[in-house]
């Protein structure tokens, strides 16, 4: 007897003059999208070095330099150098023979001059001063070489924390009673609650 083969449950061509319909080939996975590289922007330079000059090794400077930006010196200056509201940073080769007026001074290189700063003055391990220095705060790192004075300046005192004083003062002379004199001199009794000075009434 004839027995049916696996292949003889899919249905047959009936028309033997229509060929065959060929199989689709099975749909390949779609290949993995290249990712579209993106130009990248360029990065902004940091914000606080945007107001920062700059004076390379190889600039020399004869006179005054002034300026209204923070100013990093690397080259040679024989004059004045007035930066007074902003900082200085002297590079390594930084040479100069000048008196420096600044906010902030910090040094790497070699310095002939005075300088007054109201800030800080940082002087690094690899500076050489040579002058008078004046500042409120001052740094010298292990290494430096400085010769000179160092004045230290006090902060100066708002003029609002000096006004309370001087009220509470004339409150003294007239709470703590003042009396006068013939002689038109003020004798001033302190109380505990008043501040007075003997040199008021003179």
């Amino acid at each position: 007897m004839w027995k049916p083969r696996p292949e003889d449950g899919k249905p047959m061509n009936m028309n033997p003059t229509q060929p065959a319909q060929p199989v689709p080939p099975p749909v390949a996975a779609a290949a993995p999208s290249i990712p579209i590289q993106q130009k990248e922007t360029p990065k902004a330079s940091d914000p606080h070095r945007a107001d920062v000059g700059h004076i390379g090794k190889s600039v020399q400077i004869k006179g005054e330099l002034t300026g209204s930006e923070d100013l990093y010196l690397d080259g040679s200056i024989e004059g004045t150098v007035d930066l007074r509201d902003h900082s200085l940073i002297i590079g390594p080769n930084g040479k100069i023979k000048a008196s420096i007026s600044a906010r902030d001074l910090v040094v790497h290189g070699r310095i002939e001059g005075n300088i007054t700063a109201t800030g800080r003055v940082e002087l690094r391990k690899s500076c050489t001063l040579i002058g008078d220095v004046s500042t409120q705060r001052i740094v010298i790192e292990d290494g430096a070489f400085f010769k000179g004075a160092i004045d230290i300046k006090e902060k100066s005192q708002p003029a609002e924390t000096r006004k309370p004083l001087a009220v509470a003062a004339s409150a003294g002379m007239s709470a703590g009673g003042s009396s006068s004199s013939s002689s038109g001199a003020s004798s001033y009794s302190a109380s505990s609650d008043s501040q007075g000075s003997f040199l008021d009434g003179k």
